[in-house]
């Protein structure tokens, strides 16, 4: 259970604002249709968001991975802290990250490719263990198929220059299992459960249960919700992806409204670079001219360093930006 005093409920109330043209201008992309990488491209100029059907992902996987989530949230909190708490992977509740940020939430982080489940997994009956690695491992490959299209889609000529940083086995890709429980508020408003920030990593792929909460930030529309959805899947382009494509993908700001009534659970892929993987804009989309890179060239461990001693909604590329620098 999460539990959050009354200062930190009061600082979290916010007030959601309606909004009828959420589910009709969020992208949606079949990835069975010959222009899906011109509708990705598209989606990810304008939104850095859009949602993707017929992925080819099983159902099973995903059923029973959220089974499996489902059972593990249920457990009494001193169970659950057995996995944690998170250094920085495991088990956490309301804390989001060492600098202040609270929400209404618990959720289990998991480094993918250090497969660092803790040995409760391995004894318990839940088999959470097998459920995280068939669903990740067709997560991956979902994700490195959309993001080929991407490079197909920009006209890049190398078409793995994304996917293989996806696919290294040095790749810094975490998964994220998220829960917000049913969260009553004290003043008729609804609270945050996870504050507005963008991701800090490649892509991000996101699925949840039958419960809404997600919402995205649209320039001209402001906060828009996402309705929810079982069996697709929400792609979020991260701040890597911002500067490797020199601005023209979007880094999609979005944060979590609770529900007074239901539990939401989500699961997230994190694919990240090797921390040793340059980052920077790419030369084919700076017609080689280093003048006309928007951003300066750094480390995956030197960004993930500077963005996990910020605040969830600081502008994290802010420190790398060339105007910023000069």
């Amino acid at each position: 259970m999460v539990i959050l005093s009354k200062p930190g409920i009061e600082q979290l109330s916010v007030i959601r604002a309606a909004n009828k043209m959420g589910p009709s201008i969020i992208p949606l992309i079949d990835l069975s249709k010959p222009d899906a990488k011109t509708q990705i491209v598209k989606a990810c100029e304008d939104f850095g968001f859009f949602k993707l059907v017929n992925h080819g992902v099983p159902t099973e996987f995903i059923s029973r991975l959220e089974k499996e989530a489902v059972k593990f949230f249920s457990l009494p909190l001193t169970d659950k802290q057995m996995v944690g708490p998170p250094n920085p992977y495991g088990y956490g509740n309301k804390k989001i990250g060492n600098n202040g940020d609270v929400g209404w939430i618990e959720y289990l982080l998991i480094n993918i490719n250090h497969h660092n489940l803790p040995s409760f997994f391995s004894d318990n009956p839940f088999e959470f263990r097998c459920a995280v690695r068939d669903y990740v491992r067709e997560v991956k490959r979902m994700a490195c198929e959309v993001v080929e299209l991407m490079a197909d889609g920009l006209r890049i000529e190398e078409r793995e220059v994304f996917s293989k940083l996806l696919k290294d086995e040095k790749s810094d890709s975490l998964f994220r299992v998220n829960h917000y429980p049913p969260c009553p508020s004290t003043d008729g408003n609804n609270m945050l459960g996870f504050g507005e920030h963008t991701d800090p990593q490649i892509i991000s792929v996101l699925r949840s249960n039958n419960t809404c909460g997600l919402e995205i930030f649209v320039k001209d529309a402001n906060w828009v919700s996402v309705p929810s959805d079982q069996h697709s899947f929400f792609f979020n382009v991260g701040d890597s992806l911002q500067v490797m494509t020199n601005g023209r993908f979007k880094s999609v700001r979005h944060r979590v409204i609770t529900n007074k009534l239901k539990s939401r659970v989500s699961m997230v892929y994190f694919g990240g670079p090797p921390m040793s993987e340059k980052i920077g804009p790419l030369p084919s989309l700076t017609g080689g001219d280093n003048q006309t890179s928007l951003y300066k060239e750094f480390t995956w461990f030197e960004y993930k360093n500077s963005a996990y001693k910020s605040r969830l909604a600081d502008n994290r590329l802010v420190r790398f930006e060339k105007i910023a620098a000069s």
